[in-house]
């Protein structure tokens, strides 16, 4: 079963993303991974922290941990980048307490000096922040301590706060105008971005893994014709060999386990031994095989030699404290149980079907 499903996902890598196809929350943004439009798309569809949520105005939210609701006006897949703004259209007050914390997004900050002056004084000036200001008082912001301390004889200093910023430091030598733009943030992980330039798909590899894959398909729902082609040769040729290694895996499993009940049996029973004569012998003799070095595994489950896991007989993961024996020559190792009853069948490696030199079974058994 878990071969026919390494098998699924191998020739069929776009059905997982033809199933997490994208959403739309209004008409203008399209939400797909690594973000996540609630109650629409499966959580296993987006990456942790880019959930969103769509209003009935159809505005799409970004709820950030510990700064609040944020409006989304646009997501850049490519960049990786999405653009915020305030539903109550006062950005700058927002500041005063944002913080990206427990949150995959980033920011460039600038420190801003936050300046209260009296309406008069600023009545000429264009970059009041109206949304923090009053009848009486206005309130303005700059980067330059040097223009901020020529107006402290007028002004009062309000705080200074590390602002997150998306525009050249050229721009903003004076009282900012901008604070009240977009606020645009960015991500690095999952990093999708050779992905989205390639025209892929990004996604999880499959529902159960945390491996970032990037699928060919450009369009969910539509595939390439020559790559169909390409799945129904190679599902035809799959599936009969998968088949035929299930069969001689239950095989030798059934084998594996008559041979170990024989030996349990053999133990227990008082039986004359058969004349030598008698028996043929297709494979090695038991002192020759007990000679082929034998180990039980650790904590790691290492294997050593040129195979790594499963069992390449029974098809079984290792697991720690089992036995393994390695053939001498080309190194491949093995449950010990599944290899001792190969080799009582067959005196070569299942794997390279090499057969162990005369030499050494010469040096075994002398």
């Amino acid at each position: 079963m878990y071969t026919l499903i390494l098998l699924f996902l191998l020739f069929f890598p776009s059905v997982y993303a033809e199933y997490c196809q994208s959403s739309l929350c209004g008409i203008n943004i399209s939400i797909r991974f690594p973000f996540q439009l609630e109650d629409q798309q499966p959580k296993h569809c987006s990456y942790p922290g880019f959930n969103l949520d769509c209003n009935s105005e159809g505005k799409t939210i970004l709820k950030l941990p510990y700064s609040g609701d944020f409006f989304v006006r646009d997501i850049d897949y490519l960049a990786q980048q999405i653009y915020l703004y305030d539903p109550a259209k006062c950005l700058p007050r927002r500041f005063l307490s944002f913080n990206l914390t427990s949150s995959p997004f980033a920011a460039t900050y600038r420190n801003y000096i936050f300046l209260s002056c009296p309406a008069q004084v600023t009545k000429s000036r264009a970059a009041v922040i109206d949304c923090l200001s009053n009848s009486t008082n206005s309130v303005l912001a700059t980067s330059s301590i040097s223009l901020a301390n020529s107006m402290m004889e007028s002004c009062q200093k309000i705080r200074t706060l590390q602002v997150p910023v998306s525009w050249p430091v050229e721009f903003d030598e004076g009282f900012s105008t901008d604070l009240n733009n977009d606020l645009q943030l960015t991500w690095d992980k999952p990093d999708c971005g050779d992905c989205e330039a390639g025209g892929g798909i990004c996604g999880f590899e499959s529902r159960s893994s945390q491996e970032i894959y990037c699928f060919s398909d450009t369009k969910p729902g539509q595939s390439n014709k020559a790559f169909r082609v390409f799945r129904i040769i190679c599902l035809s040729t799959a599936l009969p060999a998968v088949s035929c290694a299930t069969g001689i895996a239950i095989y030798l499993r059934v084998m594996n386990w008559r041979g170990r009940r024989r030996g349990r049996n053999s133990t227990t029973a008082t039986v004359s031994p058969q004349p030598q004569s008698t028996i043929l012998m297709t494979g090695l003799d038991e002192r020759t095989i007990e000679s082929y070095d034998k180990l039980i595994l650790g904590e790691s489950k290492r294997v050593p030699g040129p195979n790594d896991t499963p069992c390449p007989i029974c098809l079984s993961e290792y697991r720690c404290k089992d036995a393994i024996r390695c053939m001498p020559h080309c190194k491949h190792c093995f449950h010990a149980d599944c290899i001792d009853e190969w080799l009582r069948m067959k005196g070569t490696c299942p794997v390279c079907r090499n057969s162990p030199s005369p030499s050494h079974a010469t040096s075994q058994i002398t």
